[in-house]
């Protein structure tokens, strides 16, 4: 009937991380790099305390600029080859950015293609507001790479509103390099589609410089959304941004006047501060990142029955098991029995797989392995 209340599905990750984040001993589920205390963030700045406060006491909270400070958006736009602080707008993390893109952008009718498994937000809300999804699978077989072909081929088959992806993907970490995003590109500007990105884990790629281009720097189709959360290790924040072009910016400002009218402050001035010094922050990360995924390939090839695909950028990948259980059973027995917390496939729509976060603490992921070995070879007796 006409009068029934817009349905959207349950968002499997997070009922996952509500229930049991706060219960766990060794939290491998976590995706964000292990995150930063204001004391580390004023350090890596080069700021002390006294600096802080002289910036932070003086502030009027009112609500502050609308659409981020001209500070903010400045720090933002510099992460970017060629994108000014006018094409940028500030949200209430990328969770915010991606709901509000779809939101704005989708419409019942239209056609999205959403390339999974992936970030829930871009499969459920297009169908929550009755949009067709075509879901665009990655295979374990093709590496988790994208099948260009088979993406062309389903953009030509009817008016397109959307391509959605996630890059580096969660959760399996595979990472589309510039020629692919290149292609991307190209089937999108053919379709007259937009292209949204989710690039909440650029700048942690485990190879070269660690920072692939932004879909935003290629095309006048594409549309990028970052975060403080996953790469920046400042998720308390709550803070995340679009950057894209005006026409998207203009259509996403209607929706989040009824959402957001502004972030915090406080918010605003600390993710200022760390994005100013970005260089550093990332540096931190990717060391952790890829200091863990040696850690992390070194066990899975003494584990039995553990395999998975090197991921080429993020914080996530997905371990293979070969226990006879669903991924939510043995991830609930891998709790009960050592406090050791994955995410279970299930909760992203693939089963037969753990969704590991390898970028906490070093020792956290280190304790945790051991526990899983613990686990794993109880099963297996």
């Amino acid at each position: 009937p006409h009068n029934r209340p817009m349905r959207i599905r349950e968002f499997g990750v997070e009922i996952w991380m509500n229930h049991w984040e706060t219960r766990c001993r060794h939290n491998l589920a976590e995706t964000c790099v292990e995150s930063l205390t204001v004391a580390q963030l004023l350090a890596m700045a080069g700021m002390d305390e006294a600096g802080l406060a002289a910036e932070l006491l003086p502030l009027k909270l009112t609500y502050g600029a609308i659409e981020g400070s001209d500070r903010l958006r400045a720090a933002i736009a510099a992460g970017y080859e060629s994108v000014s602080p006018g094409r940028v707008v500030v949200t209430h993390g990328a969770i915010g950015a991606n709901h509000l893109l779809h939101s704005a952008l989708v419409g019942p009718g239209d056609r999205v293609i959403s390339i999974v498994p992936t970030y829930q937000q871009h499969v459920s809300i297009p169908e929550a507001v009755g949009a067709k999804v075509a879901q665009l699978p990655l295979r374990e077989a093709d590496g988790w790479r994208l099948d260009l072909a088979e993406l062309a081929r389903l953009a030509a088959e009817g008016p397109l509103q959307l391509i959605a992806l996630a890059n580096p993907n969660n959760p399996t970490g595979a990472l589309l390099h510039e020629a692919d995003l290149r292609a991307i590109a190209r089937i999108a500007e053919a379709a007259g589609a937009w292209v949204l990105c989710d690039e909440v884990y650029r700048g942690i790629d485990q190879d070269g410089d660690g920072t692939t281009p932004s879909i935003a720097d290629l095309t006048p189709r594409g549309i990028s959304v970052g975060s403080m959360s996953k790469a920046f290790s400042l998720a308390g924040l709550r803070l995340g941004w679009i950057a894209g072009p005006e026409e998207v910016l203009r259509a996403v400002s209607v929706h989040r006047d009824y959402t957001t009218i502004s972030v915090g402050m406080v918010d605003d001035l600390l993710a200022s501060i760390a994005l100013e010094h970005a260089d550093a922050i990332l540096a931190r990360s990717r060391a952790i990142v890829r200091g863990n995924l040696a850690v992390l390939t070194a066990w899975a090839a003494e584990e039995p029955g553990i395999s998975f695909v090197r991921p080429g950028g993020g914080t996530t990948a997905l371990l293979r098991f070969e226990v006879p259980m669903t991924s939510e059973a043995l991830a609930i027995r891998l709790l009960e029995d050592e406090g050791v917390m994955y995410t279970p496939g299930s909760a992203l729509d693939i089963e037969g797989y753990l969704r590991i976060g390898y970028a906490n603490n070093p020792q956290v992921l280190a304790d945790g392995l051991e526990a899983t070995s613990r686990v794993l070879a109880r099963l297996r007796a």
